[in-house]
């Protein structure tokens, strides 16, 4: 049986890896990328090329600008997303985004879903993605066979808008607890502690996780790959400090930790968020940044 072709609008790493486990399933894949890398993808002109070209159409951009840039205009998707089409928009935005894109689906008839993931770029290259949607189930069940591909679990979080919600609440947890693990580290250095020590024993305790264990292994060889850029963390941080704004949550773990990914983003932009724990490091040790 055939299967029905996917078209991604942005093709940067997590896309290319989601792209090459779908070719792997016997997904025909074509992509537009303004600025990601390029494999062996059919690469096609602009987003709506790819709207009219594929029958499930995956948006992996970096921000709402990047999002609305790829709908508008005569060469955007929008002018080919009928009502055939389904859309699943793994992007992390913000929850008015989210909104806005649900209310463009309603209007043109297209079926759509919020479809952020959780996990970076080793979960997207062996399929191990926690991928959250928000929509209705009808859709979800639709997507279903997509989704577990390139995940292996899927959260219906609720209605359309619900999962770029339920997203900022997983990244705000990981960013504020890797910005504790950092100021651990940075006392740990500061009193004098063997410097293995202190990043072997993290790396050891149950209260640690696995996530935030590869990113001290990383900063204990101070080499941080970019599997989650800190460009991308600060900006979902600042996501959710605003949309925690409009909803009155109390935040001031979270409001700190997306002080210091902003710092951190000054120097460490294109590398892996965890560069945060070498910059604490470089300051307890009076060294500059590099």
């Amino acid at each position: 049986m055939s299967r029905p072709k996917i078209g991604f609008i942005g093709y940067g790493a997590m896309a290319q890896r989601m792209g090459a486990n779908l070719r792997k399933a016997g997904y025909p894949v074509v992509a537009f990328a303004p600025s990601g890398g390029k494999d062996e993808t059919e690469m096609l002109p602009s987003p709506r090329a790819i709207a009219e070209a594929a029958e499930i159409i995956i948006f992996c951009v970096p921000n709402d600008a990047a999002e609305n840039q790829s709908l508008s205009g005569e060469n955007g998707a929008l002018a080919a997303l009928t009502a055939d089409k389904l859309v699943l928009d793994t992007s992390t935005v913000s929850p008015d985004q989210a909104d806005a894109f649900a209310k463009l689906a309603v209007e043109h008839g297209f079926s759509l879903l919020d479809a952020p993931m959780s996990g970076s770029t080793p979960e997207a290259e062996s399929g191990d993605l926690v991928m959250l949607v928000g929509g209705d189930e009808a859709v979800v069940k639709r997507a279903q066979p997509v989704l577990d591909v390139i995940g292996k679990l899927t959260i219906h979080a609720g209605p359309a808008g619900s999962a770029a919600r339920l997203k900022l609440v997983v990244n705000g947890v990981m960013g504020a607890t890797l910005n504790i693990v950092a100021e651990g580290v940075s006392y740990g250095l500061a009193a004098g502690l063997d410097r293995d020590v202190v990043f072997e024993t993290l790396q050891q305790v149950a209260v640690v996780s696995p996530h935030h264990k590869r990113k001290l292994k990383m900063g204990q060889n101070r080499e941080f790959p970019s599997q989650f850029p800190t460009r991308l963390m600060s900006k979902d941080m600042g996501l959710l400090l605003d949309a925690g704004r409009k909803v009155g949550a109390f935040m001031p773990g979270m409001a700190v930790a997306d002080q210091a990914l902003a710092l951190s983003n000054r120097l460490h932009a294109d590398e892996d968020y965890s560069a945060l724990i070498g910059a604490m490091e470089h300051s307890v040790a009076n060294l500059p940044h590099k």
